[in-house]
């Protein structure tokens, strides 16, 4: 693993010079708004790679290769682990021109990458529930045309290849059970990983050693090892 550090700043400096107008990131939570754009912001980085990806840092990985094989990622330009919107908790983009600049077919992008408000770009405008109940983003009313327009018309348009299943953990619902790298939920079910968003405002860690334990179960208020 290679670690580069950025500020905020800095950020903020180099997606402006690639963008070619002035970006507003003010905040860590104003991020979530560009990362369908860091295929293309931070194309130096990614060179020679198939695939890039980004995950937020309230995530427990699981055993990633079980489930992302060549098989698999032959089969996709983009990757989602939930089956009702864009993850922007963690996703996979194929490493090409045109995954690496789709954001540019919002017709809002520079609204939203220019403007300090968080407008939950990289997912689809605060629009979850509806979504989850199996509404048609194209039917919702929205403030901006966010990523889930984007890829929903491009596999309409262009055949692109979306993998939006449900293969992550999330809310509180306990019975997982971490075991030397991968997880699963109810001893049946394995997960690629389980987003803490609900669970750590109120969950705690029984987990006081440095060293993560090989084995470690997951309740619906807390994380302990026996």
């Amino acid at each position: 693993m290679k670690v580069i550090y950025k500020t905020l700043e800095e950020v903020n400096i180099l997606a402006s010079n690639k963008l070619g107008f002035q970006t507003n990131i003010k905040n860590g939570y104003k991020l979530c708004d560009i990362k369908p754009a860091y295929g293309f912001i931070f194309s130096d980085l990614i060179k020679g790679y198939d695939f890039w990806g980004q995950s937020d840092v309230d995530i427990i990985l699981g055993d990633l290769m079980s489930f992302f094989d060549t098989t698999f990622l032959n089969s996709y330009d983009y990757v989602g682990v939930r089956h009702d919107f864009p993850t922007g908790f963690f996703f996979l983009f194929r490493n090409n021109d045109l995954m690496n600049t789709l954001f540019m077919r919002s017709k809002d992008y520079k609204k939203v990458f220019s403007d300090e408000k968080h407008y939950c770009f990289d997912e689809c405008n605060n629009v979850h529930s509806e979504l989850t109940a199996g509404k048609s983003i194209f039917k919702l009313k929205t403030e901006i045309e966010s990523f889930m327009h984007i890829i929903k018309d491009a596999e309409m348009r262009n055949g692109l290849r979306l993998h939006l299943d449900f293969i992550c953990i999330e809310g509180t619902s306990g019975n997982i059970k971490f075991d030397k790298g991968k997880l699963f939920y109810k001893n049946r079910y394995e997960a690629i990983l389980y987003h803490l968003i609900a669970f750590k405002r109120f969950g705690k860690s029984s987990i006081k050693n440095r060293t993560i334990p090989d084995k470690y179960n997951i309740s619906s208020s807390r994380i302990y090892y026996r």
